[in-house]
């Protein structure tokens, strides 16, 4: 137990700034008129979770501490439900009702479907 949660705690300090530096990115590239840092977190945080997940299950042994650092810890800190919840609240409280549900919207749907692109790429690696 003491190796998994320092393991966790490790990698949720790899996951946030990862996530920080690809906020400072997207930002910089594409500015703040719409959340498309924490979209493209959420997006790539679900590929990477479905990638991830069933590549250390069928594919690549590593150690179940190891596992649940890099998917707990590590991906736990990267995505941004939370924030993605306020940017929600603030695009409908601005009177922004379409660009919110947009979000929404985009956020669920990308998400899923990068999920599910990352467990068939790691099912299907070299077969």
């Amino acid at each position: 137990m003491p190796l998994t949660l320092l393991s966790v705690a490790l990698f949720a300090v790899l996951g946030a700034w990862a996530r920080y530096g690809q906020t400072l990115l997207v930002q910089t590239l594409f500015g703040r008129s719409f959340p498309w840092a924490t979209l493209s977190i959420n997006v790539f945080g679900s590929f990477l979770m479905g990638f991830l997940f069933f590549l250390t299950l069928d594919r690549v042994s590593i150690s179940p501490e190891l596992r649940t650092g890099l998917l707990t810890g590590g991906l736990g800190a990267y995505t941004t439900f939370s924030t993605f919840s306020l940017e929600s609240l603030s695009l409908f409280e601005s009177g922004e009702t379409m660009r919110g549900l947009l979000y929404i919207g985009a956020s669920v749907i990308l998400s899923l479907i990068a999920a599910l692109l990352g467990a068939f790429l790691s099912r299907n690696l070299g077969a």
